[in-house]
């Protein structure tokens, strides 16, 4: 029998495509889900499970930015061939992208065991959704908001491509928050540090998923469940990313901030009366 239903794979699709580019912890968020859901946490199946899904949220990137994609990809294809396409901004923005890649890599790796072990307890999960919502607010603060997506340099993409391992070893701080908020503190605007996101996401949560992939099937996670999670995640992704580049255009963080520390505070409040298990 699989580790996950059909049910319970929509549901977590849902809530990884809601969440994952927002910066509210899409990992906190799935594993209060699967907790409420009375699905081990710490399971390998069900860990490898979550990070597969993500390649929806992924595919959505890739089809909502299709255009800026192949820009990207064209530009560092002219400059392996051409020396004068290597000025342009395209051609290095997207080695920067890639650079930016391998801290998270190295870390990730390294650390497989302390990640999937006591750093997925759910007190780590509330602690690091409050602690991470401090940082954004004062981030938000303290950013000028006056760098564009084309004023982003190779310090920029390398700061906030390391900061996502922050949200590699505290779940429940927030890959997109984490990332945002480093993009903020550098006096980028709300739109750039929302796309760089995006974009330095790419690379680090696909290889996760097709990492993972292995562990999820052959753990105890039917092939349906899987496909039909990620789906769902694709889809519910691609509606969240529009909504949320026209929220930053006229919006600052701060909602992101309450709604943070009201389900970190609702998360200390589950698992100090037991009705959560860490």
């Amino acid at each position: 029998m699989s580790a996950i239903s059909i049910g319970q794979a929509v549901v977590l699709g849902v809530v990884e495509g809601v969440t994952e580019f927002l910066p509210v912890s899409s990992t906190g968020h799935l594993k209060i889900t699967e907790g409420l859901m009375d699905i081990p946490v710490d399971d390998k199946s069900v860990v490898a499970f979550t990070a597969v899904i993500q390649v929806g949220a992924i595919a959505a990137v890739l089809v909502y930015f299709f255009k800026d994609i192949v820009r990207f990809v064209s530009a560092w294809g002219r400059g392996l061939v051409n020396r004068q396409e290597r000025y342009h901004h395209d051609y290095k923005f997207t080695w920067w992208v890639i650079y930016a890649t391998i801290p998270i890599v190295v870390v990730g790796l390294a650390a497989k065991p302390l990640i999937e072990g006591p750093l997925a307890s759910l007190w780590v999960v509330a602690g690091s959704l409050i602690v991470g919502s401090g940082v954004m607010w004062a981030a938000d603060q303290m950013g000028r908001h006056k760098r564009g997506e084309d004023d982003t340099s190779f310090k920029d993409a390398m700061l906030v491509g390391t900061s996502q391992i922050l949200a590699l070893l505290f779940p429940g701080f927030s890959r997109s928050g984490a990332t945002m908020s480093t993009g903020l503190v550098l006096d980028l605007d709300r739109v750039a540090v929302t796309r760089l996101s995006f974009f330095l996401g790419l690379p680090a949560l696909t290889g996760a998923g097709l990492y993972e992939l292995k562990d999820a099937v052959g753990g105890g996670v039917s092939a349906l469940p899987l496909a039909v999670g990620t789906l769902v995640s694709f889809l519910v992704a691609y509606a969240s990313i529009a909504w949320l580049l026209r929220f930053v255009e006229r919006h600052s963080f701060n909602s992101f901030v309450l709604y943070r520390i009201l389900i970190g505070a609702l998360l200390f409040g589950l698992l100090g009366t037991g009705v959560l298990e860490a």
